[in-house]
C-alpha cells in the first residue's frame, strides 16, 4: 500500500509505539497545529455499526456477541479475539480492507483541504497493518513500560497481565521503534512532548514544501 512521493501533497505521519505510551495525545498536538487525525479505531468502531458486519460477526460467534438492542458488544468481541490469535486474524482480515476504503476516502478528501497541513493516521497497530510503507514518516512515541502500565491502569482499567496479553498480539516496542522515522519521548511535561512534537513536525513540513 505504499503511496507515489511527490512534492508539494500533504505528508502523511503514522504514529506508533507501545499501548499507552500516548499516541492519542500526540496526535492532538499534531491536531492542533494544522494535521488532522485519521483515528482507526474510531474508524473501526463505524464498521462494527455496518449491518454486514453485525451480520457476519453473529454468524461466527452467536448471539453472545450483540446486546439487547442488537448491537454488538466489543467488551464481548474483545474477549473473544484477544483471547485466541486465530480469531482476531479473522476479524482483522474482515475489518482491515474496509478501513482501508475509508482511509483512502478520507485522504482524498482532505488532500483537497486547503487548510490541512498533514494527515496524520493513528493506529494501534501501525505496522501490523502494513500501513508503515502508506506513510511518509512514522514518528514512535517512547514511554516506559511502568508509566504505561499507570496510564492504561487509570484511563482503560486494564491490569499489566492484559497489556502484556494485548502486546504479544503486536510486534515488539523495540521492533516498532527500530522502523520509525522519528522518536519524541513522552516521559515527563505536556509541554515538553510538544516541543518535541513541534520539531518532528516542522521536519516533515520541510521535506514536503
Amino acid at each position: 500500500m505504499s503511496r507515489v512521493r511527490a512534492k508539494g501533497r500533504k505528508p502523511i505521519i503514522g504514529l506508533a509505539g507501545g499501548i499507552g505510551a500516548g499516541k492519542s495525545t500526540v496526535a492532538r498536538i499534531l491536531e492542533s497545529l494544522g494535521a488532522v487525525v485519521i483515528d482507526s479505531d474510531v474508524l473501526a468502531h463505524e464498521e462494527l455499526e455496518d449491518p454486514l458486519v453485525v451480520q457476519t460477526l453473529r454468524s461466527w460467534w452467536g448471539d453472545k456477541v450483540c446486546r439487547s438492542d442488537g448491537r454488538l458488544d466489543r467488551k464481548a468481541i474483545a474477549a473473544i479475539v484477544f483471547a485466541d490469535p486465530d480469531e482476531l486474524d479473522r476479524l482483522e482480515k474482515l475489518l482491515y480492507p474496509r478501513l482501508h476504503r475509508r482511509r483512502e476516502e478520507l485522504v482524498a478528501r482532505y488532500e483537497l483541504d486547503p487548510t490541512v497541513r498533514a494527515i496524520v493516521l493513528d493506529a494501534p497497530k501501525l505496522y501490523e497493518a502494513g500501513l508503515g510503507d502508506y506513510c511518509d514518516a512514522v514518528v514512535f512515541v517512547e514511554a516506559d513500560r511502568r508509566r504505561r502500565i499507570e496510564r492504561v491502569e487509570s484511563s482503560r482499567g486494564w491490569s499489566d497481565e492484559e497489556v502484556r496479553r494485548r502486546e504479544n498480539l503486536q510486534d515488539s516496542v523495540d521492533a516498532k521503534r527500530a522502523l520509525a522515522d522519528y522518536v519524541v519521548t513522552n516521559q515527563s511535561t505536556l509541554e515538553s512532548l510538544r516541543n518535541e512534537v513541534q520539531k518532528v513536525f516542522s521536519s516533515v513540513l520541510a521535506a514536503f514544501s
